[in-house]
């Protein structure tokens, strides 16, 4: 086995994703936030001045990496034309609200101090 994959795979990190689209006023934060406690994250989900949300999210690596992934499940070739895709709704995929059109990501190390998963 690869002591190197089993430490970056239990290894905790901050992730800080800016999401871009129709993701205020739709419930989109409240909707991070049931997502990111179900994986057992801790950070927060913010509305910024320019319409964006930031979430920031510290935790094991591969619960982040699958937080990043529901944050930019619409974004396939459909969406980046201009045509919503038909919602997936999964246990594994619950309906998402807004429509996200891009997602920045940035990986950091765990800074700590962050308790539960608050929306501001």
């Amino acid at each position: 086995m690869d002591e190197r994959h089993d430490e970056t795979e239990t290894e905790v990190v901050r992730l800080t994703a800016w999401v871009r689209g129709r993701v205020q006023g739709v419930g989109f934060r409240w909707w991070v936030r049931a997502r990111a406690l179900e994986l057992g994250l801790e950070g927060s989900a913010t509305n910024l001045r320019d319409g964006r949300v930031e979430v920031v999210a510290e935790g094991p690596r591969p619960a982040c990496r699958r937080l990043l992934d529901l944050l930019s499940a619409d974004m396939s070739a459909e969406a980046a034309a201009g045509t919503p895709p038909a919602p997936v709704v999964s246990r594994d995929r619950p309906l998402r609200p807004g429509r996200v059109s891009g997602v920045t990501e940035r990986w950091s190390a765990a800074r700590g101090g962050v308790a539960g998963f608050q929306e501001r």
